[in-house]
């Protein structure tokens, strides 16, 4: 899996040659988290908090709801760890406290410990930032006396995921040092991600190899290497290509890997299979495209019949042979007319009334009732529904006043500018408190 940075510091996204010298900056924080959650998660550190000379909180915080983020830079405590997870980091990221504990430079087991079983230790990944193979803190300013591999061994218990970045190189372009890299995934079980000085594709194919992550920043900032093609290259393709031989197709220029499809709701609507120029061709249309086994041919699905499946995101699973592609279908995904493969009608969710009542007052029809609820109507009407709500007591009478409400209360917030997904977020984020 490729994961991008969004380094923060006064404000701006930086990329810092070893953490010192400001190479670029940049101030579309937003935009960027919105593009990277394309092809994987998204690194956010807050550098000034690392190196305990302000925040960004302010400024990140937003960039929770946009991407799929991993939180790291100056995290120091276990309700630091939960508000950012209650705000919608998926993963938290752990550096200079791990390796102190009473004073000393040393593996705090009592704070991973605590911090596991409050957040969950797939949550947790932990900074294993080295030089010349000794931890460093504080921003990489601060060297411990600890040794890489022995202390990524001794917190591994605690933590999902090791985030290993070789200082000496980071930000430098001159390629990243994979032995420290082998070391750490002979050494370890858990998910390994390497950063520091990875500067061309090929050695982010090579760190997939070894079952490794990588995170890019300078490379990706410069335009030395592309999103797209780094996704392409980490992922594992000799898999693809020991099926293709069972299924009579030569190897290596047609190797293929499965993919699911799934709505923004999370209903799966079709699989098919890609080979590296289909994947390439998704992210450079937007739009899902599949390779054909049966005409050995490139195609996008909805080419011809105009119902597309237009990208959202796409993710790898574990082992890097399949791919699941969150997509927003245009109309029937299949042949038969049906909404999905698997099912013959879409599930009625809460999103799909939201995009109903939208589209009515984007477009109003003669005799359309949601297209007459004017600001002042509908918040009556949500008085009116919810007196109305609270008065019933049969089962079928809730039910009947319920879907009134939601109804309402939808038209509501849509005209508000409100979407489904901020209120559901905000649930989810009382739910992590």
């Amino acid at each position: 899996m490729v994961i991008t940075s969004i380094d923060i510091q006064n404000g701006k996204v930086v990329q810092l040659k070893q953490g010192a010298e400001l190479v670029l900056q940049r101030d579309n924080a937003v935009e960027l988290a919105e593009t990277f959650d394309t092809y994987g998660e998204v690194a956010v550190i807050d550098l000034d908090a690392a190196m305990g000379k302000g925040s960004n909180a302010g400024m990140i915080k937003p960039l929770l709801r946009k991407a799929s983020c991993r939180v790291g830079g100056g995290v120091r405590t276990i309700e630091q760890a939960q508000e950012l997870v209650s705000l919608g980091a998926r993963k938290i990221i752990v550096g200079s406290t791990a390796f102190r504990a009473n004073g000393a430079f040393a593996v705090n087991t009592a704070f991973l410990e605590a911090l596991s079983k409050k957040i969950g230790r797939e949550r947790i990944i932990v900074a294993v930032d080295a030089r010349d193979n000794e931890i460093v803190v504080d921003g990489w300013k601060t060297r411990t006396g600890l040794p890489l591999v022995q202390s990524a061994k001794a917190v591994e218990p605690y933590a999902g995921e090791l985030l290993f970045t070789g200082v000496e190189r980071e930000g430098s372009m001159t390629g990243i040092d994979l032995e420290p890299v082998r070391q750490l995934r002979a050494a370890v079980s858990c998910l390994v991600t390497a950063a520091g000085g990875v500067s061309t594709i090929d050695e982010i194919e090579e760190l997939a190899a070894l079952g490794c992550d990588v995170q890019l920043g300078m490379a990706l900032y410069t335009g030395a290497i592309t999103l797209a093609d780094a996704f392409v290259r980490s992922l594992n393709w000799k898999k693809g290509e020991i099926q293709a031989v069972h299924d009579g197709i030569a190897p290596r220029s047609s190797a293929l890997l499965p993919v699911i499809a799934q709505s923004v709701d999370g209903q799966v609507v079709m699989t098919g299979f890609a080979d590296r120029e289909a994947v390439a061709e998704t992210f450079d249309r937007g739009y899902l495209c599949f390779h054909s086994r049966t005409r050995d041919t490139l195609w996008m699905k909805g080419e011809h019949s105009g119902c597309t499946l237009k990208l959202i995101r796409m993710r790898a699973d574990c082992d890097r042979d399949a791919l699941l592609a969150t997509v927003e279908p245009a109309g029937p995904v299949c042949h038969t007319g049906a909404w999905s493969c698997f099912d013959t009608n879409r599930d009625y969710t809460w999103r799909f009334l939201q995009s109903i009542i939208a589209d009515r007052f984007r477009k109003p029809t003669p005799g359309s009732y949601t297209a007459t609820l004017d600001d002042e109507l509908v918040r009556e009407k949500v008085r009116e529904e919810a007196e109305e709500l609270c008065a019933a007591a049969a089962h079928d009478e809730i039910v009947w006043e319920a879907a009134d409400l939601l109804y309402f209360t939808t038209a509501l917030i849509t005209r508000a500018g409100v979407a489904v997904d901020e209120v559901l977020a905000e649930l989810d984020r009382r739910h992590k408190k």
